[in-house]
């Protein structure tokens, strides 16, 4: 148990100019999805900085793989509002967003204007394999990090069994860990506590921190109902200004409506946002094709912030596709800049309103254990979509197998992609062995499949795969079925 904490005022001597700079320099350098996200910020903020501890780090990441949404977006925020407030906690969850949020934007429109242009469907199967490797990398490294023990290992297992064999969503399999993580952490079992995820070698006094908890981290009902009302309101005003004025048939409230419950039940971070975003934007409301679905996941890849910023892209095209009265290019550009609205204002609720309660029952064993046991089964949710990409990227055509309660689909091997596998593999090695770096990575592969297209091997198996959608698109729902 540690020791109580102090509740003081902020005298940790960072000031909000210094701040400032530092969440740029992450925001402008966070390539790689959560996991080099999640690893850039511990390097900065506790190697280098040292702000916050070890175990203070841990402890506020538990609580945003716990939330729905972007757990790296969130844990930025969560620690610029640990070290200045509200305005902290803006200012870097905003900075966070804003440079992948521009990026996309312009990807978008290129995309929308060019993105069946020879070199440009090239360049994107590039990224595809590219993306691949990075999934598997993540796997790997938050893995390490969160699996140190025979129970979190299975965990994970279980997780990646439930989703993958059973199709069992991730709401179901968070609510199960966390309540078997709770049981153990109260019964004080080893393998629950925080010690789970591996030597915690800063001590909290070490840090400019320490354990204190500023004044205003201090929960409060007053404030607790100021700042839900506050960002409800932020959050929800445009979603209901939309329904009100243009009716909930129109382009701009089904996004409105569609990317809010998207905010409320995305458990897992991007990886698990994916699946979400492919059943229903895909599946019923039509407004992408699975192979986009795809390109938007290697465009989010090839640029800094979260991987959920993928979802700008799919509002972006299903505006510029039913853009109404507007011009296409500006439906699109007000329909991605929505979707990324109604994404990213709840993750700034979730933390204003819980981080306070969670700090303060920092040495909780009970809360410790679930949050331990959410992080490995996170590892196995991980674990799944990394499976998935692999049967998507490398083989053209996919068999369901259905029955018993199983609900899952194997490659057919005769589909095989010679030049996806010989792409993914050379990234495979460029992370893995050669330490390239993702964003080296991405741009060798990006140039590769430029390359092939130049010299004339087409990349069949994109196009293939686009002319098979656009023949059958009723095909989507095998291929985006889990």
């Amino acid at each position: 148990m540690n020791a109580p904490t102090r509740i003081q005022a902020a005298d940790h001597g960072v000031s909000l100019r210094e701040a400032l700079g530092v969440w740029l320099r992450i925001a402008l350098l966070s390539f790689g999805g959560p996991a080099g996200q999640i690893a850039l910020m511990h390097k900065v903020l506790v190697e280098e900085k040292r702000w916050l501890s070890e175990t203070r780090f841990l402890h506020a990441l538990n609580y945003c793989m716990l939330l729905p949404g972007p757990e790296a977006q969130q844990l930025a925020t969560y620690v610029g509002w640990l070290m200045h407030g509200t305005f902290g906690g803006v200012m870097a969850g905003g900075l966070f967003v804003l440079p992948g949020a521009i990026a996309i934007m312009a990807l978008s429109i290129v995309y929308a204007l060019f993105g069946k242009v020879g070199f440009v469907a090239a360049a994107l199967f590039g990224l595809k394999a590219a993306v691949l490797a990075i999934v598997v990398h993540a796997v790997i490294r938050v893995g390490r990090r969160a699996l140190n023990n025979r129970l979190l290992q299975g965990f994970a297992a279980a997780a990646f069994t439930a989703i993958f064999f059973f199709d069992v969503s991730f709401p179901i399999i968070v609510l199960a860990a966390g309540i078997i993580g709770y049981v153990g952490g109260k019964a004080h079992l080893p393998q629950f506590s925080r010690s789970a995820h591996g030597n915690a070698r800063d001590a909290e006094g070490d840090s400019l921190l320490g354990d204190t908890l500023p004044g205003h981290v201090r929960p409060s009902t007053a404030q607790t109902l100021k700042i839900a009302a506050i960002w409800l309101l932020l959050w929800l005003l445009p979603v209901a200004v939309l329904l009100l004025t243009l009716g909930p048939a129109n382009v701009f409230g089904k996004i409105a409506v569609f990317f809010s419950k998207m905010a409320m039940v995305t458990f897992g971070g991007a990886y698990a946002v994916l699946v979400y975003v492919a059943q229903q934007a895909v599946d019923n409301l039509h407004w992408l094709r699975s192979g986009e679905m795809l390109d938007g996941l290697g465009m989010a890849e090839t640029t800094p912030g979260p991987l959920v910023i993928v979802l700008q892209f799919v509002g972006f095209l299903a505006a510029y596709r039913d853009p109404g009265s507007l011009p296409p290019l500006v439906a699109g550009a007000l329909g991605g800049l929505l979707t990324t609205w109604v994404t990213f204002a709840p993750c700034f609720l979730w933390i204003f309103l819980g981080a306070p309660f969670v700090e303060k029952l920092r040495g909780d064993q009970a809360l410790a254990g679930a949050l331990t046991a959410i992080t490995a089964a996170v590892v196995g949710v991980i674990l799944n979509l990394a499976i998935w990409f692999a049967i998507h990227v490398l083989f053209r055509e996919t068999i369901a197998i259905h029955g018993f309660g199983l609900s899952f689909e194997v490659p057919a091997l005769s589909s095989i992609d010679a030049l996806a596998l010989l792409l993914a593999t050379g990234a495979a090695l460029a992370l893995f062995r050669f330490n390239l770096g993702v964003p080296r990575t991405l741009a060798v592969c990006t140039g590769a499949g430029v390359l092939l297209f130049l010299v004339g091997a087409t990349p069949v198996a994109t196009n293939a795969r686009m002319m098979a959608t656009e023949r059958a698109p009723e095909a989507d729902k095998t291929i985006l079925s889990k």
